[in-house]
């Protein structure tokens, strides 16, 4: 079989663009992968068939630049990397999409919806979904309507692998990170902290882009590692029912990986009444037998090389479906597994990269 040429941007370590590339590397469909990333110490642009420098995703050559490559490789499909070059996409979708390439992401709603927290906790609270108590906050009086301890404060918009993620336990604590934040970020969210450290989970639900539903999994994150670990405390509340620790995720997943009905029916009910399309992922705490989301991110996961090491490999099945006209059925079977994660070197190429 002729290999599927397919782009995939944003390649560098840890986002989500390195995931896509992993899974297709695993995939039995043979692709032939255009990879561009901006920073020109890039590890994936060792780990590409094709590797190409591109500009920022907020530079007006970026579209332009896709498309150039897309027409100089005969590009059948096009992933985005990170959600700045998803927020690009999806405002030039119908330009990409006129030009023949596959470009499988959610409705434009559903990710505005999705990449404002804030908005995304009202949307569900709205529809009688389990959420953490959720408080905006625009100014330091706001802070006052926090009533809830351990709280969660991180921003509304971006906060990609953490950051700018902190933790409270107390009045004091609260005072003085939601005065730091305030003053660095500007407006943000505080949550509650709800669950343990062995109840949070990372739920991919996948859907053709009819909206059909495909299927689920889920990733029952080991967060206590340093790699997998933002934030770790000792729990200094007076409910121990959190656990003796009191933990943030890093955004590097790592875990149990496998079908887990309690927390993906209740994902797959929200994702489906959101009216998603393709890849989204949902992350949560299973606790007192409610799945409580605290975010939703509309589109592929920080995990989705971990799904595909066990089956489930989510742009291959994408492609299948829409591209080569092989779709796979609804249901698909897949294995469950422990997936663990380190650190891992590659040798850049000696020669000049060249500039998309």
């Amino acid at each position: 079989m002729q290999k599927i040429p397919v782009l995939v941007t944003g390649i560098g370590g840890g986002g989500h663009g390195e995931q896509i590339l992993k899974a297709l590397r695993m995939a039995d469909t043979p692709y032939l992968i255009v990879g561009g990333d901006m920073n020109p110490f890039s590890k994936g642009l060792a780990e590409v068939d094709i590797p190409y420098i591109l500009p920022p995703a907020n530079d007006p050559r970026y579209v332009d630049a896709l498309l150039a490559l897309c027409s100089k490789h005969d590009i059948k499909a096009m992933f985005h990397g990170s959600e700045p070059e998803l927020k690009v996409m999806s405002a030039n979708r119908e330009r990409i999409r006129g030009a023949g390439v596959f470009l499988p992401i959610n409705p434009a709603p559903v990710i505005d919806l999705c990449m404002d927290k804030a908005k995304t906790s009202q949307w569900l609270m709205e529809r009688g979904f389990a959420v953490p108590r959720t408080v905006v906050i625009n100014e330091l009086a706001d802070l006052e309507q926090v009533d809830f301890f351990p709280a969660v404060l991180k921003p509304s918009v971006g906060s990609g692998g953490s950051a700018n993620i902190f933790l409270a336990q107390d009045r004091k604590e609260l005072t003085f990170l939601g005065t730091s934040l305030l003053e660095n970020i500007g407006s943000y969210i505080v949550q509650e902290y709800v669950g343990d450290t062995d109840s949070e989970f990372t739920v991919g639900v996948l859907f053709d882009m009819d909206g059909n539903l495909l299927n689920s999994i889920a990733v029952r994150r080991m967060i206590l590692s340093g790699l997998s670990n933002r934030v770790r405390v000792k729990n200094r509340t007076d409910d121990m029912s959190l656990g003796e620790v009191l933990a943030i995720s890093s955004g590097v997943s790592q875990g149990d990986v496998g079908a887990f009905p309690e927390v993906t029916g209740a994902c797959e009910r929200i994702a489906t009444e959101l009216g998603c399309q393709g890849a989204v992922n949902i992350q949560c705490r299973l606790a007192g037998g409610k799945v409580y989301v605290f975010e939703i991110n509309p589109r592929f996961s920080g995990t989705t090389s971990l799904r595909a090491m066990v089956g489930y490999n989510e742009p291959d099945v994408l492609i299948r479906t829409h591209v080569l006209q092989d779709p796979v059925p609804p249901r698909f079977t897949y294995r469950e597994g422990r997936v663990v994660r380190g650190l891992a070197e590659v040798l850049l190429p000696g020669n000049p990269i060249e500039q998309a």
